[in-house]
C-alpha cells in the first residue's frame, strides 16, 4: 500500500468506508498497518465517525482523548459506529451504499469554569463548540454538528443533559468544550 501523503476528505472518508466494508465481509475489525501511513496519520488523534441513512442518525462512535494514531482511531470508530453503537442494530450490506459518513477530528477538550448553567452557556459558541458534561458517573457529549438540530443553547444543553441521564433541573458539575474539523460525504444525487 502506498504511503498516504496528506489528510484530506476523500482519504479519511475512504478509510472509514473501507473499514466498514471489510467488517461486513470478514465480520471483524481489521485495522490498517500504521507504518504504511505518513507521519500525520500516525499522530495520536481523537475522532468521531457518524453514519446517517436518509438524513437520520444510524451510528456515531468516537473518542474524546487522543490515545492512538489517527488512522487506527478513525478505522476503529468507523467499525464501531457501523456495528457496535448500542442504539442501533449492526449496519447491513444493503445499507452501506446508502449510508453517508462523516469523520470529525477533535481538538483537546478545554475545561470550563462555571457556577450556573447560564454562565456555562455564555462561554459556548454555537455551531463551533462541542460540549462534554459530567456529574458523578454520568456524562455525555455533543459534537458541534448537533447545534444544527436545536434552536437555542438552552435546548442544546437540555438535550445533552437528557443524553447523560441527568434530569432537566440537575446542573452538570464539570464541562469541557472542544472544536472539530469535519469531513462529510455528499448526499447521493437524486435518482
Amino acid at each position: 500500500m502506498p504511503v498516504q501523503q496528506a489528510i484530506d476528505d476523500s482519504a479519511l472518508l475512504a478509510l472509514a468506508r473501507q473499514t466498514i466494508a471489510t467488517g461486513l465481509e470478514q465480520h471483524c475489525l481489521c485495522l490498517p498497518d500504521v507504518e504504511t501511513y505518513s507521519e500525520r496519520w500516525r499522530e495520536d488523534t481523537a475522532s468521531f465517525v457518524t453514519l446517517k441513512l436518509a438524513g437520520d442518525l444510524r451510528g456515531c462512535i468516537g473518542t474524546l482523548e487522543a490515545v492512538e494514531p489517527l488512522v487506527t482511531n478513525v478505522a476503529r470508530n468507523a467499525y464501531n459506529a457501523a456495528f457496535n453503537d448500542p442504539r442501533f442494530p449492526p449496519l447491513t450490506a444493503v445499507e452501506l451504499p446508502l449510508a453517508r459518513l462523516s469523520v470529525s477530528l477533535l481538538t483537546a477538550p478545554e475545561p470550563l469554569a462555571f457556577t450556573t448553567e447560564s454562565d456555562l452557556l455564555e462561554q459556548l459558541q454555537p455551531h463551533s463548540d462541542g460540549l462534554i458534561i459530567e456529574r458523578g458517573q454520568q456524562h455525555a457529549t455533543f459534537l458541534p454538528t448537533v447545534w444544527d438540530s436545536v434552536k437555542t443553547p438552552v435546548q442544546f444543553l437540555q438535550a445533552l443533559k437528557q443524553k447523560a441521564g441527568l434530569s432537566p433541573d440537575t446542573q452538570p458539575e464539570r464541562a469541557w468544550r472542544y472544536r472539530t474539523q469535519t469531513w462529510q460525504e455528499p448526499d447521493p444525487a437524486p435518482g
